[in-house]
């Protein structure tokens, strides 16, 4: 993976096991990952804003409401972690 086509912050390394499903996302990161979140997020109705890679306050904010509607707990609220990977991918179809 480069950075020419995923500029989002990548906390763990593939051997510690945090980065097994994707990287961690939150508020600044850019790339399709944000873009498959965002349109994730649209399948639930609790995000309605562009599906254009940009993980802004409004991203951050649906994926709060949604981490806290399903009380994820090991995920910092408002990023993207494993936990909450995992869960909202088990809801929604791959866009």
């Amino acid at each position: 993976m480069s950075a020419a086509t995923l500029t989002a912050t990548e906390t763990g390394s593939p051997d510690d096991g945090r980065y097994a499903d994707g990287p961690v996302l939150r508020r600044g990161d850019r790339g399709p990952e944000v873009v498959e979140l965002q349109l994730r997020l649209r399948q639930l109705y609790l995000y309605n804003g562009d599906a254009n890679g940009n993980f802004n306050g409004q991203v951050e904010d649906a994926l709060r409401n949604y981490q806290w509607a399903r009380g994820v707990r090991s995920d910092e609220l408002g990023v993207y972690g494993p936990e909450t990977r995992r869960m909202l991918e088990s809801e929604t179809r791959e866009p």
